[in-house]
């Protein structure tokens, strides 16, 4: 991991376990002063101090677990493709602790697909209750409804937003894989930030 983005985890997960900058440094046994600069960003933290703050953070920051870091930030964003939570979902909690742009990055997916899922759970909501209401407004038999044009229109568009949210999720897997792999910022509207 390199700087900026190792300085902002480290803050990070100081702040999580409630360290203040002095308690850090007392730990890995350096000033003050060099926390405060490997936090800002101003210096790489030589391997000794990079091994202390992993061990008192409880966190890999080994060259290593980043080496693939694009690849898997890319299977991440094509996975929400399959407009489901839990496989972003068990990708992000695997290597999120290995990496800040897959643990952010993470986020922006696992909030996406939360907000499409529920997209689709109201879309399909309203694919059964829509001809339910007709049946019960109408007092019609089924065999009756299905004659009618009203019915045989609703039929044709109610599916349509779930093929529109599924072509969505598609759209914004790919274009957000490019992105990462070309170490761009990634974007996805709509979302809803449920994991901050």
């Amino acid at each position: 991991m390199n700087q900026p983005d190792l300085g902002l985890k480290v803050t990070e997960l100081r702040q999580q376990k409630g360290l203040t900058q002095e308690q850090l440094a007392e730990q890995c046994e350096v000033s003050t002063r060099t926390i405060q600069r490997i936090e800002s960003g101003d210096v790489d933290p030589r391997a000794y101090t990079l091994q202390c703050l992993g061990k008192a953070l409880e966190f890999d920051f080994g060259a290593e677990s980043t080496a693939n870091e694009n690849i898997w930030l890319a299977i991440l964003h094509l996975s929400s493709m399959l407009c489901m939570v839990i496989v972003p979902l068990l990708l992000w909690s695997w290597k999120k602790n290995q990496s800040y742009k897959i643990d952010q990055q993470g986020r922006q997916v696992l909030n996406f697909q939360i907000t499409m899922t529920l997209s689709l759970v109201a879309g399909a909501f309203l694919l059964v209750v829509a001809p339910m209401a007709l049946i019960f407004m109408e007092e019609a038999t089924v065999a009756a409804l299905e004659q009618s044009p009203v019915f045989v229109a609703l039929m044709i568009c109610l599916p349509a937003p779930l093929v529109l949210i599924g072509i969505f999720c598609t759209y914004q897997g790919v274009v957000n894989a490019m992105r990462a792999l070309a170490d761009k910022p990634v974007r996805y509207p709509l979302s809803i930030p449920f994991i901050r």
